[in-house]
């Protein structure tokens, strides 16, 4: 008898964990990117990175936001860019929830802002993603 409940509680815990890993409500931040990368195309990166770390670290653990730099030029990311239509650098941040998905293209905002009004980006992306956790 034991054994079957030990199984059966390790099983329960099992579950618990992968649903809290897991969570169906999320936000998915996207940056695409290619092999050569201009000044501005850094700032965008380096500008979210830096607001996901300090903003969501807890979100981030939690599952809740997701960050993924993908490059355009590999396999992967090439599948992938062509599923967003984009060919240059971008930036979306996408809520998820029960695997529907809406997207935000930042990309232009990005372009005129992470470098000359980094503030106001950060401030955007931190907006955005809070919008969508709601």
């Amino acid at each position: 008898m034991k054994p079957i409940l030990l199984t059966l509680s390790f099983l329960l815990y099992l579950t618990a964990s992968l649903a809290q890993t897991t969570p169906d409500t999320y936000v998915e931040v996207l940056y695409f990117h290619g092999k050569q990368r201009c000044v501005t195309c850094k700032a965008i990166e380096s500008c979210t990175r830096e607001v996901i770390d300090e903003q969501f670290n807890a979100q981030v653990k939690e599952g809740k936001v997701r960050f993924r730099a993908i490059d355009i030029s590999t396999p992967d990311g090439e599948k992938l860019a062509d599923r967003y239509r984009v060919s240059r650098s971008s930036l979306f941040i996408n809520g998820w929830n029960n695997g529907k998905e809406s997207r935000n293209d930042l990309t232009l905002f990005a372009f005129r802002n992470a470098r000359s009004h980094t503030e106001l980006f950060k401030q955007e992306v931190k907006e955005t993603i809070v919008q969508l956790l709601k």
